[in-house]
């Protein structure tokens, strides 16, 4: 997957930056991202993300989370999210006059 500051890279630091916060499941994802950007995305977006993050080692499956599958950040992940933050506000802070 490499790092998170690509386009689809987008939305995996969201995706971590959510899980960090709390363990989650894909539907409680997309109705995070909804309650934040006024539309869900498809199943079809997130469990693809959901799935090359637990394959690089950044999230986890959460044993025993009742009938739906949910995820925990690991030590390799949040060192990604702080990674993926800090190159986040470097691309973002050079780009400040623009706006």
């Amino acid at each position: 997957m490499g790092t998170c500051c690509d386009m689809r890279g987008f939305l995996s630091f969201i995706v971590l930056k959510l899980i960090s916060k709390k363990n989650l499941s894909g539907e409680e994802i997309r109705q995070e991202i909804k309650k934040r950007k006024g539309s869900k995305p498809s199943p079809g977006t997130i469990y693809p993300v959901l799935k090359a993050l637990s394959q690089s080692g950044f999230i986890q499956e959460v044993k025993n989370s009742g009938k739906m599958k949910k995820y925990r950040l690991t030590k390799k992940g949040q060192k990604e999210l702080k990674l993926a933050t800090k190159k986040f506000c470097e691309i973002f802070y050079d780009m400040k006059d623009e706006f």
